[in-house]
């Protein structure tokens, strides 16, 4: 008899990555690098979202069975508790399908509930706004007045203006995230289940101020909600798969207060989302957590996979890039980038070497400490789905991912390995 599947786990306090792996290929080589570079950071390694199950025509249940099946080798016996990743959770019967699985981390996103615009709208409309709503932010007005001082963090004052702002963008959205939470206490007692909650806030175009967070927080433990990590969106431009764009100086300073509130609300971790290839900024995470972070990757190792095309089938690369450009203009429209297609070059005639440093970029031309900038990388990301799905690109590669799996496996350990030493001490 094989031995039994390993069982993902909730990983409280602990720092932890997440490994995106949108063919369920990528486990050996994330485990393999956690082991050597990890630390103390636990790995997520079963990790998909709704909408990657779509665009990939995946299920839950194929996430996780690809994490398990590498994970049961000998070799990962010591790796310590690992879990498993239902990302950007918008409804109940998504929550369904992820537990049926077996996961055990439950990303709440109620951005569609949220009102991100209202940061930029005069009073007179945050007023009206307020009056329609004033039913379901029945706190507001409680909470006027109130000054809580953060230790070692910042003094938020409650003032009635900016709680009715505060209210209109994301009250809704607390509300939104309440009912997830219950919905998923009710799928984990249905199926057994231990799970731990992540919520959320970053999908807007405007950071997360210290009162938002602080209301977030507040309003979830008022309603019996207790969280293991939640996402604030930081000041600045986190791209998918580029290095972060903006004033340190200024991030940090985000960086430590938010870690100075989770700290004090929870504790719970503190989370970078789109976090794959922003190694700078790992260093100011790893000190405003104080270690008590999660970072979620995706899409960066579907793009080692396609290094591995670059070096060993340079037609079918091209062929890829062909299709990802031709699906750019509807791809992107669900993503932060702003990769233009006339900045990079056609794929036909163009050297293979050329290609990959315009469309994957290279650490050999990376400077130590950073993370990827070429805008190239977007292009490609953008159109995963497109990509896995075609008749023919799919199947070639994942066919040039098996004949070439030690490199397939090199290439993830290495990326890997950079971004899981930016976060230790």
């Amino acid at each position: 008899m094989p031995d039994p599947l390993p069982l993902a786990r909730p990983l409280g306090l602990s720092p932890s990555f997440g490994f995106g792996d949108r063919l369920g290929l990528a486990t050996l080589g994330h485990a393999r690098a956690l082991l050597r570079h990890g630390g103390p950071i636990r790995g997520i390694f079963a990790q998909q979202s709704v909408r990657e199950l779509t665009r990939t025509g995946r299920e839950a249940e194929d996430v996780m069975q690809a994490a398990q099946t590498a994970l049961r080798a000998p070799e990962f016996a010591g790796i310590g508790p690992w879990g498993a990743d239902a990302d950007h959770l918008k409804e109940p019967a998504d929550i369904e399908r992820y537990a049926k699985a077996g996961f055990t981390f439950y990303t709440l996103d109620p951005s569609p509930c949220m009102e991100a615009a209202a940061d930029a709208w005069p009073q007179e409309q945050v007023e009206a706004r307020y009056a329609e709503i004033r039913a379901e932010v029945a706190w507001v007005e409680a909470l006027a007045g109130q000054r809580i001082a953060v230790p070692e963090g910042p003094v938020i004052d409650c003032t009635l203006p900016q709680l009715k702002r505060a209210a209109v963008k994301i009250g809704r959205a607390i509300g939104k995230t309440v009912a997830l939470a219950r919905s998923l206490a009710e799928s984990s007692a249905r199926h057994g289940l231990q799970t731990e909650i992540e919520v959320s806030v970053d999908e807007t175009d405007t950071p997360t101020s210290f009162l938002e967070h602080w209301l977030v927080a507040h309003r979830l433990r008022e309603e019996g909600v207790t969280i293991a990590s939640l996402a604030p969106r930081f000041p600045g431009s986190l791209e998918k798969g580029v290095e972060y764009k903006g004033d340190p100086a200024v991030l940090a300073a985000s960086m430590n207060g938010h870690g100075a509130l989770a700290r004090f609300m929870g504790p719970y971790k503190l989370s970078l989302h789109s976090g794959s290839d922003k190694l700078a900024i790992y260093p100011l995470l790893a000190r405003a957590s104080r270690g008590c972070f999660h970072v979620k990757s995706a899409g960066t190792s579907y793009l080692e996979a396609l290094r591995v095309l670059a070096r060993h089938d340079a037609d079918g690369f091209r062929q890829a890039i062909a299709l990802a450009r031709a699906r750019y203009a509807a791809d992107r429209a669900s993503y932060h980038v702003s990769a233009e297609l006339a900045m990079f070059p056609e794929p036909a005639g163009c050297d293979s070497a050329a290609l990959e440093a315009a469309y994957l970029d290279r650490w050999e031309d990376t400077p130590p400490g950073r993370g990827f900038t070429g805008l190239g990388r977007q292009v490609l990301h953008c159109a995963f789905g497109s990509i896995l799905t075609d008749p023919a690109l799919g199947p070639r590669l994942r066919q040039v991912l098996a004949e070439h799996a030690a490199t397939h496996e090199a290439f993830l350990v290495e990326h890997f390995a950079r971004h899981l030493r930016a976060l230790q001490p």
